[in-house]
């Protein structure tokens, strides 16, 4: 059975705005004399359900009261903004884009953050067109590490979840894309890739240098070696 559709994360993944999200906070815990545990702020990525609070962690390192949380959140947003917007699209993502369409594949993406930060990127980033379907955490129910999104996306595209790909930079992107049956391959960035991604059915290094067909007999033999083991 061929693959039809490719099914991509936004943040990290297309663009990398998780860094600019990570590094603008811990600019402001430098400020105070700390550093953002990377393993806390990792419960964030792509999971809007995560308890992980960086002004109450703040505030529990510095005490109650010891800081202006409105002015803090405020200050680090248009930072956060600052440096995303001069992002541009990770390595291969553009040549995936144009060889999935040479190939008559489908392509889509399922995101945990909202629709109008997803285009809004994709706008300034030139590839707008090019998806036939997106699916955000304001179009389902629940956003990932739920399967949702991708359950949404598949329905959208008119795809089975055996004959799609998912791609994710975190684990509860994996997590979210497997949950809907769907083969996932991990690609860290340069903040994920300290995290646990052991449990994605593979892993690359980037995108950039691994050329799309090559991935996808490298998906094919994953997914017949995971039938062969009772997946």
């Amino acid at each position: 059975m061929e693959f039809r559709a490719l099914l991509f994360d936004f943040d990290g993944l297309i663009v990398d705005t998780e860094s600019p999200s990570y590094d603008s906070w811990n600019e402001v815990y430098a400020e105070h004399g700390h550093q953002m545990d990377l393993l806390a702020w990792a419960d964030c990525i792509s999971n809007r359900e995560s308890s992980f609070d960086p002004l109450a962690d703040l505030e529990r390192l510095l005490g109650p009261g010891t800081i202006d949380a409105m002015e803090v959140e405020a200050r680090r947003a248009r930072r956060k903004d600052e440096l995303t917007d001069v992002t541009q699209l990770l390595p291969g993502i553009r040549e995936y884009l144009e060889e999935a369409r040479a190939m008559g594949l489908k392509l889509g993406i399922a995101s945990g953050s909202s629709r109008r930060w997803v285009t809004r990127h994709l706008e300034r980033l030139g590839v707008a067109e090019a998806w036939d379907c997106l699916r955000c955490w304001d179009d389902v129910e629940r956003s990932k590490p739920h399967p949702d999104s991708y359950l949404a996306l598949l329905d959208c595209l008119d795809v089975p979840a055996a004959e799609a790909i998912a791609f994710e930079d975190s684990p509860n992107g994996v997590r979210a894309a497997q949950a809907a049956g769907i083969l996932c391959v991990a690609v860290p960035n340069d903040l994920t890739r300290r995290l646990d991604l052991s449990h994605a059915d593979m892993r690359v290094d980037g995108l950039g240098g691994h050329p799309l067909r090559r991935l996808l007999e490298d998906a094919a033999a994953a997914r017949a070696q995971a039938r062969a083991g009772g997946r």
